[in-house]
């Protein structure tokens, strides 16, 4: 008798439902994440070095100026989600994407404090604008089945290409010299302008096939009446303090360079090691992570295990200090661990929570309100987390205990709403 074989799926098939999917919105946001996520793995991995040692300005003003940019990228990622519904999801982030492209190669022409800012702030308003933009697309694009997937598979596609290019970077950073350097930022540039042309091609308009309105929810001429998400106070409480949980990007982009390069033994390379650990974590669990935050409680659970998970990675980066290179490495592996299990968990959750207590009739201004969050996190992150480093162990364990307590409250906030609704 012949056994029948059984074919195991190749390598193209999987990666096919990732790489090109059938829907022509989700296939060009998945392609423009490709090449914009490649400029984040090499931007993230050499950005700070290029700004402290080629560009020669201190780490502070760094810090300073990329606050004031995202104070600025605040109120950008909010107005995206008014400008969303005036003029399309789709444009508005073709614009930010082009706009963030060419102020990446601006880097390369700034000499002085002022022109920093200037440049970071159109970058980071680029990339404030195009998060608002992204999250209204999917919320108007799919259904409520698929948003929560379509968010965790472009998530997956940004780790993995975030880790090539953090990979690219390492070449940047083993060469270590002023050329190697400016040649990386110009990369970061030039794919971040492939990903807006990618995004020109995507044709089709955004349908809110999820949307379904009570008849009682209509105004007189039967549109649906929206909410207004600066009314909603449960809304607004979680989007302050995602914020707060928020500056953990910082801490892995900013922090985390700085406290290696200055405050460990371990050599610079041991970044992109680190930042390419984070990357293959998150692209193999945040699906798990994503099927496990399918519901408010869930949700709010999984940002609680996220709050202890951020407060251990502090400790750890925090232990690396003071020990041998072999002991620094191992505990700082254990925090870029600890650090990729909590940036899962809170991401899926807050997804959660950003679609479903939005009013799914006005998409784009929950969403600007929600992407808020990230923009303050993004403003803060900068100077709280260079200033936390370098007060040492006092500065880390102030970094976990604001960490842990946005979580907890974040909870606390959750299951008082299901008091409400039960």
């Amino acid at each position: 008798m012949l056994l029948a074989t059984v074919r195991r799926p190749s390598i193209t098939q999987w990666l096919a439902p990732y790489l090109n999917p059938v829907d022509p919105t989700a296939r060009a946001l998945t392609w423009s994440t490709i090449a914009s996520s490649l400029s984040k793995g090499v931007f993230f991995s050499v950005s700070v070095l290029y700004f402290t040692r080629v560009a020669g300005f201190p780490a502070t003003t760094v810090g300073l100026g990329l606050t004031i940019a995202g104070c600025l990228g605040v109120g950008a990622a909010l107005g995206a989600g008014y400008l969303a519904r005036a003029i399309g999801a789709r444009q508005v982030m073709v614009l930010a994407t082009a706009g963030q492209g060419v102020a990446l190669l601006a880097y390369l022409l700034a000499r002085t404090p002022a022109a920093f800012v200037v440049v970071a702030s159109v970058a980071v308003c680029g990339q404030a604008m195009q998060r608002t933009a992204l999250t209204t697309m999917i919320a108007e694009s799919f259904t409520a089945a698929d948003r929560l997937a379509m968010r965790a598979r472009l998530r997956v596609v940004m780790n993995v290409f975030i880790a090539l290019g953090t990979a690219l970077a390492a070449i940047a950073l083993a060469i270590d010299t002023r050329s190697a350097y400016q040649v990386a930022m110009l990369a970061t540039g030039a794919l971040t302008l492939v990903a807006a042309y990618t995004l020109v091609r995507a044709r089709r308009q955004p349908q809110a096939t999820h949307v379904d309105t009570d008849p009682a929810q209509r105004n007189q001429s039967g549109r649906p009446m929206r909410r207004s998400p600066l009314r909603d106070r449960t809304y607004l409480a979680i989007t302050a303090l995602y914020a707060l949980l928020s500056m953990q990007f910082g801490l892995l982009t900013v922090g985390m360079p700085l406290w290696v390069g200055g405050h460990t033994r371990t050599p610079t390379v041991t970044v992109a090691v680190l930042l390419a650990a984070n990357t293959a974590i998150v692209s193999v669990l945040q699906l798990w992570a994503a099927h496990r935050t399918t519901d408010l409680h869930s949700s709010g659970r999984a940002i609680a295990q996220a709050g202890a998970l951020l407060a251990l990675a502090c400790a750890l980066y925090a232990i690396a200090a003071g020990g041998s290179l072999a002991i620094a490495v191992a505990v700082l592996v254990l925090a870029a661990i600890a650090h990729s299990l909590a940036e899962i968990l809170s991401e899926a959750g807050s997804w959660t929570l950003a679609f479903e207590l939005a009013d799914p009739a006005n998409a784009g201004a929950y969403q600007g309100v929600s992407q808020t969050g990230a923009a303050l996190g993004a403003m803060l992150a900068p100077l709280v987390v260079t200033a936390a480093i370098e007060h040492g162990a006092a500065g880390w364990a102030i970094l976990a205990a604001v960490f842990l307590a946005a979580a907890l409250t974040t909870q606390a906030l959750i299951r008082a709403r299901e008091g409400r609704m039960a």
